[in-house]
């Protein structure tokens, strides 16, 4: 019965609750989270302390490592070695600390995670701005507590005079919290501080002028604002930092990448380990040797980029797969009266500036105690110094210092503690010279207590006292920032990933796609047999395929008048053999749709060049519409409504023009009508169109291309044919020089006659039976070359010039061979033709768009956004 008393009975889930919680505040208070005050968790302040009570300061001799351990561990924190050694080590880290506050002789580790050495081997002392951070302890300047074991006090915090939580930041782990305070530079913080001090409702942003970002000790390059800003508003944010790189070229003309720094708390060794990993799983390429040449001079990792790899694309994609590149998650969590709290940038300098007011108020105090003390002894040799002959007969004649204790009291009206020190002066105070140094020190006692009184009594000059001592610390320990700020880049851009090379982008008429580079394709003498320019099933064949760099943007339309955006890197690279991925698979497009016409652009956040050009689109049925190209300068990912199109008809073309182009419309039975295309007022996004050209009743005629050309241009008409049949022939008369035939008037005697749209049009194309239906029509000339693809995946590339000029009703030359009696060209492309014969230089290449001369059959070349404005249009056909 007596054991059962003994047993008391509990809910466990309300002890565990209980003990919870009191763990929890005891990791959150007494271990993992700094003091706002002087920035410092236990630990860190009992190794100062004890550091500071050991003697162990800057201008004396350095003491082991163990001796200063035990000493902190015996004393004041009673948890192990290991954790006290830990923060010596780190204390004394300069990559780990932005201003170290020890200094250590001996191993203590290094950047590359290296282990330091044991404690029995290295040495430590205080730094000087260490010391700044204990003095004036021994004034009553902050509370003292109790030990663990009650035998001796330790300061519940110390009297700083640095903003150390600012300097130094702060890291830990604790229960339901964690901290992440990153380190600022010193000159910065008392520049903000001060600022502080000379106006408390100043605002975060007028803060920011003075302490403009982090400041890590290892360097880089903060990249990007928004995430600091964010930091110092809120107290939580993500500042990206990247490593300093240099690029060099050796002696050979092979070019190196260089990292000089790296992000803070980066390990260098495990960095350099990442990237062989990337290169060894061809993540990466480019790179053919990594080489650490650091030294006690500095850091130097060299990369080795290979002859033909883009170092500038080989670096960006390492600071997106590796540590080159880091950020450093901002979590301002810091103990403010022993409760955790979220603090911004204002709320940390309160903190600490109240701090220190309190530092100041107490240490005067105390200086005002202590000279109170002096002068009131003073006061009393004064009066045994005017009364000396009388005093030392009183003392002469009694038997004991008691006695005489006594007496002087009552004779003179001394206190009790001015009566002991006048028995114990020495007979040297008695002399003149003495006599004449206590009357001067009583004055100067008075005139310190009469300064004191007034620094108590007035806010402002203990404000004064804070702030000239600031700048007394600025002066000793502030320095130039490491690390540097670039404001107006912000996350990685893609396009930093990838080379602005030439591409074929190619397109199956089941609706494949993919990008190769225009160098595997080679060029060929007219009517060869070509080359296989794809593997497709034997249902599916190449449609399109259209030229442009990785840079480009490219505008998809399809067949139901939807427009679709997507950048040329996005779109999956593949050999010229390969089949490609389905389009399905990179836009969302209906089932029953397909791409079927596209545009490359690369100024959609031009205002300028959007609202002075335009998008011409062209149907089977022989309808064109005309609207300016800002209407589709913001793409939705889901795509956008292009022009509203009937249930029998479908896009097949779409071109990019000024405004001031003659725009020329063939179809399948070698007709073709040519008009300028101030004929076509412009339209909204989603309306219908106009009739462009009236079509054979045959129930099989239809649009097979259009072209725009601009006034005065130099080209020609190019027409296909099913069966591998083509010309070339003007637009307009020309002479032998090439320049246009005028006639009698001064008017240009043109080939294809300037008509009103919606007729027939003329004969561009005699068709028979062995040329087969017209197929495509393309505006080029000498520098162009043709790329042709039949059905059956053959792909020939010949040169323009090649072919020679004929009339417009010619019948053509054969350009290509067909093996298989059913096979049919399936489509053409102009591309801008190579230097040299067989090979081509992407380098060399000419980019079309980019000269002064506007084209609009190569469009043009720049960004564009992401969202859609419409307007609604509608339009009958006639």
């Amino acid at each position: 019965m007596i054991e059962q008393d003994r047993i008391i009975k509990v809910n466990i889930d309300e002890e565990m609750k209980s003990s919870y919680i009191d763990y929890s505040m005891s990791v959150i208070v007494s271990r993992a989270l700094p003091d706002v005050r002087d920035g410092f968790k236990p630990v860190h302040r009992r190794v100062l302390f004890g550091m500071n009570e050991l003697g162990n300061n800057s201008d004396k001799p350095y003491k082991k490592s163990a001796r200063i351990v035990g000493e902190v561990m015996g004393k004041f924190h009673p948890h192990g070695d290991s954790s006290i050694y830990g923060t010596l080590v780190r204390l004394a880290q300069p990559w780990a600390m932005r201003y170290p506050l020890v200094d250590g002789q001996g191993n203590f580790g290094s950047v590359d995670g290296d282990s330091p050495a044991a404690m029995r081997y290295t040495e430590a002392r205080l730094r000087k701005i260490a010391e700044e951070m204990l003095v004036d302890i021994n004034k009553d300047t902050v509370d003292f507590q109790l030990n663990f074991d009650d035998t001796l006090k330790e300061p519940v915090v110390l009297p700083t005079r640095i903003p150390n939580l600012l300097i130094n930041g702060s890291s830990g782990i604790a229960v339901g919290m964690a901290t992440n305070m990153p380190p600022h530079n010193l000159a910065e913080a008392v520049d903000a501080t001060i600022a502080y001090i000379e106006n408390n409702e100043i605002e975060i942003s007028e803060l920011i002028k003075y302490i403009k970002a982090p400041d890590f000790p290892t360097g880089g390059i903060i990249y990007g604002y928004a995430g600091v800003k964010e930091a110092f508003e809120t107290g939580r944010g993500r500042v990206v930092v990247r490593s300093k790189v240099d690029i060099e070229v050796d002696d050979a003309g092979r070019e190196k990448i260089v990292v000089n720094e790296i992000p803070y708390q980066v390990n260098k060794a495990e960095l350099i380990k990442s990237v062989v990993a990337l290169v060894e799983d061809k993540r990466v390429e480019g790179i053919s040797h990594i080489n650490d040449e650091s030294d006690r001079d500095g850091m130097r990792i060299v990369i080795d980029i290979k002859r033909d790899a883009n170092s500038n694309v080989v670096l960006n994609k390492l600071f997106k797969y590796t540590a080159l590149q880091s950020s450093f998650s901002v979590n301002n969590i810091a103990l403010v009266n022993g409760r955790p709290r979220m603090l911004n940038l204002k709320d940390l300098i309160r903190h600490f500036v109240d701090h220190r007011h309190e530092v100041v108020t107490r240490r005067t105090q105390f200086e005002l105690s202590e000279a109170e003390k002096r002068a009131h002894l003073l006061e009393g040799f004064m009066i045994i110094l005017d009364n000396l002959d009388e005093a030392i007969q009183i003392i002469r004649d009694s038997k004991t210092p008691e006695e005489a204790r006594t007496r002087l009291m009552e004779r003179f009206g001394l206190s009790d503690v001015q009566s002991r020190a006048i028995v114990e002066m020495r007979l040297r105070q008695l002399t003149g010279m003495e006599q004449d140094k206590l009357r001067a020190e009583y004055e100067e006692v008075m005139n310190l207590i009469e300064r004191l009184k007034e620094i108590l009594a007035k806010v402002e000059l203990r404000m004064e006292i804070i702030k000239n001592e600031l700048v007394e610390v600025k002066d000793k320990f502030g320095d130039k920032r490491r690390t540097e700020i670039v404001y107006a880049s912000e996350e990685f851009n893609p396009e930093d990933f990838y080379s602005d090379d030439e591409m074929v982008i190619t397109i199956s008429h089941l609706g494949y796609i993919k990008r190769t580079a225009l160098t595997e394709f080679r060029t060929q003498g007219r009517g060869g047999v070509g080359s296989k320019g794809s593997d497709s099933r034997d249902e599916d064949f190449i449609e399109y395929i259209y030229p442009a760099s990785m840079h480009n943007t490219m505008l998809f339309f399809t067949q139901k008048g939807k427009c679709y955006w997507l950048k040329v890197y996005e779109i999956p690279e593949g050999s010229k053999n390969s089949k490609g991925r389905a389009i399905q698979n990179l836009l969302n497009i209906d089932a029953d749709d397909k791409v079927n016409a596209f545009i490359r652009v690369k100024g959609l956040n031009d205002a300028d060049y959007i609202n002075n050009h335009y998008l011409i689109f062209c149907t089977k049925n022989g309808i064109i519409k005309k609207t300016s190209l800002e209407a589709y300068s913001r793409p939705r990912q889901n795509g956008v409504n292009a022009i509203t199109i009937r249930e029998d008809d479908q896009v097949i073309q779409v071109r990019l023009t000024n405004g001031d182009t003659h725009v020329v419309i063939a179809n399948r039975n070698g007709r073709a009508i040519r008009f300028h295309e101030s004929q076509v007022r412009t339209m909204g996004r989603t309306a219908t169109g106009v009739r462009a050209m009236t079509l054979d009743e045959d129930g099989q005629d239809e649009v097979v291309g259009m072209i725009c050309v601009p006034n005065n241009t130099k080209e020609s008409v190019m027409v296909v044919s099913q069966k591998g049949y083509g010309k070339r022939t003007w637009l307009d008369e020309m002479d032998e020089n090439g320049e246009r035939i005028l006639d009698e008037n001064g008017t240009i005697v043109p080939v294809y006659r300037v008509t009103k749209r919606g007729g027939k049009g003329v004969k561009t194309m005699n068709i028979t039976e062995k040329t087969g239906k017209l197929v495509s029509i393309k505006s080029v000339n000498d520098d162009n070359d043709l790329m042709i693809i039949n059905k059956s995946g053959v792909v020939i590339r010949l040169k323009v010039a090649d072919i020679r000029i004929m009339g417009r009703a010619t019948q053509g030359v054969r350009l290509i061979n067909l093996d298989k009696r059913n096979d049919e060209i399936a489509s053409v492309c102009k591309v801008e033709t190579e230097r040299e014969e067989d090979t081509i230089e992407v380098n060399e290449a000419v980019e079309p768009g980019v000269n002064n001369e506007f084209n609009p059959e190569d469009n043009a070349m720049n960004n564009s956004g992401t969202e859609n404005v419409s307007s609604e249009e509608t339009e009958d056909n006639n």
